[in-house]
């Protein structure tokens, strides 16, 4: 098993931040280790949304379908994928006033089957990915505050795109 857990602040408001990450298919804008994401189901994220994204695995382009098996609005969300290779649960928790936020990111990944006897080298390959996902996402949660007498987007707001704008409004 792989995990790993970061702290990142945010200028944006809790509830604009929690909308931009609750739509999981923006991890493509912050994740480099996500190649493609794309929200599957209309309408505002929610208890049972899915959202694919596609990632590098060791020779292939690997498409993990995550639900959301926990939606507190504003809050947490929680996800969960499974295919043949591997399960991932990534917790999102964003806490804070209007000001700004702070969001705590746990992503854990486990090997099935036989494959769990390479966890040790998904291990160690994980945490340089997950800190470089870290990173990406600070880069863009503190790039872009609120315009001044701005209110917060309803939540999880969906474009005509299938994405939820990045807090603070910026394209």
């Amino acid at each position: 098993m792989a995990y790993h857990h970061a702290a990142v602040e945010s200028r944006s408001s809790a509830p604009e931040t929690f909308g931009y990450l609750a739509t999981f298919s923006n991890a493509a804008e912050w994740d480099a280790g996500v190649l493609a994401g794309q929200q599957l189901d209309p309408g505002p994220v929610k208890t049972g949304s899915r959202f694919r994204l596609v990632v590098p695995f060791p020779g292939v382009r690997m498409p993990l379908t995550y639900k959301v098996i926990r939606f507190v609005p504003d809050r947490e969300v929680l996800l969960h994928a499974t295919n043949v290779v591997l399960r991932s649960t990534d917790r999102i928790m964003v806490t804070g006033a209007a000001d700004g936020s702070t969001v705590s990111y746990q992503a854990e990944v486990r090997l099935r089957g036989p494959l769990q006897a390479l966890d040790p080298t998904l291990r160690a390959g994980f945490r340089g990915v997950a800190e470089r996902a870290a990173a990406g996402l600070g880069r863009v949660l503190s790039g872009h505050p609120p315009l001044p007498g701005s209110t917060a987007p309803p939540r999880a707001p969906v474009s005509s795109n299938g994405t939820a704008p990045r807090p603070g409004g910026a394209p």
